[in-house]
């Protein structure tokens, strides 16, 4: 899987190349404006913690009108618990702001060893972990290759591939090296390990080596912040395990899990920890959880979408590509333990087993259970066949849907306007169905900790929220009404944007299905009218 938190080591990348060479209202509304206006100058902190949930008219932020739901629509009113299933890299379930948002499974009996409810898995109290005490792996294209080529398109497109972003890891890890050699050279004038950037630009030297790191980090700052060193450490940590593991033909990840990845039929495999052996690993799949169901109104951290959610941890996103049969079983567990709304914040460009993935689509269609999926990072054009982006529901290039409960989501900045789809952000007429918030979002992250994060991930889950939302307080509507309501009720987007690396200029209407971005009151206030139908 590209998770998502790589795009930091992207954007850091792209800069230092260059220096280094409807409801009845329960309360009075307050009158809405009627047109967009861009929001001017910085959000302030409080605003940014809680961006996603503004509203696009009342504050011309270009949130998901949370907030504005629940004051004028929700208020009084109770909903239903809504079971979601988070396919990701596991979640801290332990986490102070995720308190009372766990999902318990009712049929088995905590710590006993026994698979109490024979759904076989033993002691899934919580979720499953179909990786088991593994972690990091390979990415798809390298599995494909290390099989040796078998005259298929997919091996020609995987060799390529690999053989240009090997060259790319490369050069990271050179780059990595030299901003590192900065940093310390820095330090060491300074005498400490952190420093701001005034105590930077006030260096005042003739030497031509100290000045060029003086330069190097004065770039690296003005990018990331005064949290410099924290990411300069993450970007080291994602250019070492792409060599080490992501790109590494010699590296073999699934031997720890013990299972034969090739055969659908074995199942046994895994344990009941719904996070990796080291919590942190994990930071991912909390962050999502986070977006959906962290506790609102409590004082700590940021506000979740969904105070109505019950997050079910299936853990089957490795570092690096998750397995097609890992994805596969890991939706049938969610369907099957009763999630009604299913988060996929992860992806990739080769699916050798996708048959397996679309019929776990299908069963959860089958079984009225919302799939919402990330579009993906690449800044790509999905519909192109070069650009693929698994898990979809289609293979005619997103004209025919081969089910109707898969919802694919984008990602939006906070910014209205040309810039409105985050540049990292992949995008379709066909494939991506509607856009939400997936930059600089705050939620949870491992230990009772809190961050932001950016990415078609981030834009997923915020989704999902208002999903489950809707199935909370009107369970009458299935998965397919529940897809369209997020998609007709969106507001439309009538400015032209900016998409892709290329920064090429189109209309909303070609950026997405829907061409709207999600709005949580419109969507609530749409689907009261059609429950009453």
């Amino acid at each position: 899987m590209k998770l998502q938190y790589r795009i930091l080591s992207v954007a850091l990348a792209a800069t230092l190349l260059t220096s280094c060479g409807a409801s009845k209202k329960t309360t009075a509304a307050a009158p809405v404006p009627t047109t967009i206006t861009a929001k001017k100058g910085e959000l302030a902190e409080k605003d940014l913690e809680r961006w996603s949930h503004l509203d696009i008219y009342k504050d011309s932020i270009p949130g998901m009108s949370v907030d504005r739901a629940y004051e004028e629509l929700l208020k009084g009113k109770k909903g239903q618990k809504v079971i979601v299933g988070i396919v990701d890299s596991g979640v801290d379930i332990d986490h102070e702001d995720l308190q009372g948002m766990i999902w318990t499974n009712p049929k088995e009996i905590a710590g006993n060893n026994i698979d109490d409810d024979k759904n076989g898995y033993v002691d899934d109290i919580h979720g499953w972990n179909f990786l088991g005490d593994a972690n990091d792996e390979n990415l798809e294209m390298v599995r494909i290759v290390k099989k040796g080529d078998d005259g298929s398109a997919d091996y020609k497109k995987a060799k390529a591939d690999f053989d240009e972003e090997y060259q790319q890891a490369l050069a990271g890890k050179m780059q990595v090296d030299f901003i590192f050699g900065a940093n310390d050279a820095i330090k060491k004038h300074l005498g400490k390990e952190n420093y701001t950037l005034d105590e930077l630009k006030a260096i005042s030297t003739t030497d031509a080596n100290l000045n060029r790191s003086k330069m190097v980090m004065t770039q690296v700052i003005g990018q990331t912040g005064p949290s410099f060193n924290e990411d300069l450490n993450e970007y080291k940590k994602q250019v070492d395990d792409q060599i080490n593991y992501n790109l590494n033909k010699d590296f073999n990840g699934r031997k720890i899990v013990g299972d034969n990845p090739e055969d659908i039929t074995d199942t046994k495999y895994g344990n009941n920890r719904v996070y990796a052996p080291n919590k942190e690993d994990s930071m991912h799949g909390t962050h999502v959880a986070g977006i959906i169901a962290q506790v609102r109104g409590n004082g700590k951290g940021g506000d979740g979408v969904a105070s109505t959610a019950e997050i079910m941890a299936v853990r089957a996103v490795p570092n690096g590509d998750e397995y097609d049969k890992d994805i596969a079983l890991a939706i049938r567990y969610a369907v099957d333990n009763g999630a009604k709304v299913i988060n996929g914040s992860f992806g990739k460009s080769f699916s050798p087993h996708k048959q397996w993935v679309y019929d776990a689509i299908k069963y959860a269609a089958s079984k009225d259970v919302l799939i919402v999926h990330a579009a993906g990072n690449d800044s790509h054009d999905i519909d192109l066949d070069m650009y693929k982006n698994f898990p979809n529901d289609s293979e005619d290039g997103g004209k025919t849907e081969m089910s109707d409960n898969l919802l694919t989501i984008g990602a939006l900045n906070n910014t209205y306007g040309e810039n409105l789809v985050a540049g990292f952000s992949n995008y379709g007429t066909y494939n991506v169905d509607v856009f939400a918030p997936g930059s600089k979002i705050y939620a949870t992250v491992p230990n009772n900790k809190y961050k932001y994060e950016q990415g078609t991930s981030m834009a997923s889950p915020n989704a999902a929220g208002v999903a489950t939302l809707i199935r909370s307080y009107y369970p009458n509507l299935t998965a397919s009404q529940v897809k369209h309501i997020l998609m007709d009720s969106g507001t439309p987007i009538t400015v032209p944007v900016k998409v892709g690396e290329e920064k090429e200029t189109r209309t909303f209407d070609k950026v997405c299905r829907s061409g709207k971005i999600i709005n949580a009151y419109n969507a609530l206030k749409m689907a009261e009218q059609l429950s009453k139908k």
